[in-house]
């Protein structure tokens, strides 16, 4: 049986990133998309829609619900579940009644327009409460139960099949190792938050390269409940330079038996999803062992239409070489490590042997430059932009790089200079940002060592 067809199992997208949320047009294709491949679950929580978080009290004017009302529609007639979240826990005092009173309403709000299922997240917070509430309460964690146990209370007695979701403030191993939220935290969680609240978890980090099932296990016994998944795998909101569109990958299909469900919080721009939507799909209703590499060379071939151009089209050979440029937050598509290593490969050695490897550099260079440039005549606008700002950086290294490859086969004395005229200090790689990434270098082993001085 597919995993979204078993009872309770939640698998679907997550609205949840940092940054500009998503326009409506992009929600309504995303509900096409998701009930075409069965997934069931949407869940609203932009953390720059201000009333989500910054000024939660705050009701939705009448012109800013209709929207909401909108989307909870569409996943109806599309068999969603429309979750809707509220982030508290920046200023909530959990001893202050009428900050409880003002979830409530919010929920009130939400439940009017037609919302069933909710959410209270508590991530990304500082872990101190006021003196009051540490005297009430003891612990974050008690605290932090109390409400949202009042919560999913009120939301059981409208809609008792509702689901109520919950998100730690240590919400992954690394954190909850260095007892973010304070000792014990999980275990208290688990003990007092009612049998009926999910509790989200995004793996051993916040962006996991691997979930096991011994990793999974090991924290059902503390939370006393499957685990629900908030998977960061594609998230870029942390990294403006790069998107992901690599494959679902680094969590086995035995997982799927481990978790309450498994929710992605993708990248931020919305048309950079088609093929970590897709591959998760897959990954949750198919059977057998999972092969990410086959269902992202699949999944790009069902994207690649979206790739026509005013011109000759793109091949499906260049759309698989510039979606591993951009593949996953810890590797690079082959296509990209091979592109790499016979760069840095060529580069360490003398010019006077670089022989055939330089022609064959320059060919690949050419051609990953060419296709970056060609997107300019993308004719769906709208990816178009997505890709614009990360498409010209790439293309301004590979044709830097051409460019140096040449001069030194030109001109291959040790002692000879390379420049470009289009890659001049200043404009290019220039600003306060770049100068002060120079400063520390980040190490394999994740430390980070001052950089050698410049002569």
């Amino acid at each position: 049986m597919p995993h979204t067809d078993s009872p309770g199992f939640l698998a679907g997208v997550i609205e949840g990133f940092y940054g500009q949320p998503w326009a409506q047009a992009e929600r309504l294709e995303l509900f096409r998309w998701m009930a075409d491949w069965g997934l069931n679950t949407y869940f609203y929580g932009p953390k720059d829609d201000w009333k989500v978080r910054a000024i939660w009290r705050e009701p939705y004017t009448d012109r800013e619900a209709e929207p909401l009302r909108e989307l909870i529609r569409g996943c109806e007639q599309h068999h969603l579940h429309f979750v809707y979240a509220l982030c508290p826990g920046l200023d909530i005092r959990y001893t202050n009644t009428a900050d409880l009173d003002h979830l409530k309403r919010r929920c009130e709000q939400m439940h009017w327009l037609g919302c069933r299922h909710f959410a209270v997240l508590f991530d990304d917070i500082p872990d101190k409460m006021a003196r009051e509430d540490l005297e009430r309460f003891g612990t974050l964690a008690t605290a932090q139960a109390h409400v949202a146990n009042a919560l999913f209370d009120w939301t059981r007695e409208r809609s008792p099949q509702a689901r109520f979701l919950f998100c730690p403030t240590p919400y992954c191993g690394r954190m909850a190792a260095a007892q973010l939220g304070g000792e014990g935290y999980l275990a208290t969680l688990g003990k007092e938050l009612r049998e009926g609240i999910d509790i989200f978890w995004t793996g051993p980090e916040i962006i996991s390269r691997e979930i096991t099932v011994a990793h999974v296990r090991d924290l059902r016994q503390l939370l006393r409940r499957k685990p629900l998944i908030w998977d960061n795998l594609h998230a870029n909101d942390y990294d403006g330079r790069r998107f992901f569109c690599g494959p679902y990958a680094g969590r086995p299909r035995e997982l799927r038996q481990e978790v309450a469900g498994l929710l992605t919080n993708p990248n931020c721009e919305f048309p950079l999803n088609y093929v970590p939507f897709r591959t998760l799909a897959e990954f949750v209703r198919g059977e057998g062992p999972w092969d990410p590499r086959a269902a992202y060379l699949s999944a790009l071939r069902e994207w690649l239409p979206s790739f026509a151009l005013s011109g000759p089209p793109i091949t499906f050979e260049d759309l698989v070489l510039l979606g591993d440029c951009y593949y996953l937050p810890y590797e690079e598509g082959p296509q990209a490590i091979a592109l790499h290593d016979l760069t840095k490969n060529l580069l360490a050695r003398n010019p006077t042997q670089w022989g055939a490897d330089a022609a064959a550099f320059r060919t690949q260079a050419s051609r990953l430059r060419d296709v970056c440039a060609r997107m300019t005549e993308l004719r769906q606008r709208t990816l178009f932009y997505a890709l614009s700002r990360r498409l010209w950086e790439l293309r301004e290294e590979m044709d830097l790089l051409d460019r140096y490859v040449a001069c030194r086969v030109a001109h291959p004395d040790p002692k000879a200079t390379c420049g470009s005229d289009f890659h001049q200090p200043g404009t290019y790689r220039g600003g306060l940002v770049a100068k002060l990434q120079r400063l520390l270098v980040l190490q394999p082993n994740g430390n980070f060592t001052p950089a050698p001085p410049i002569p």
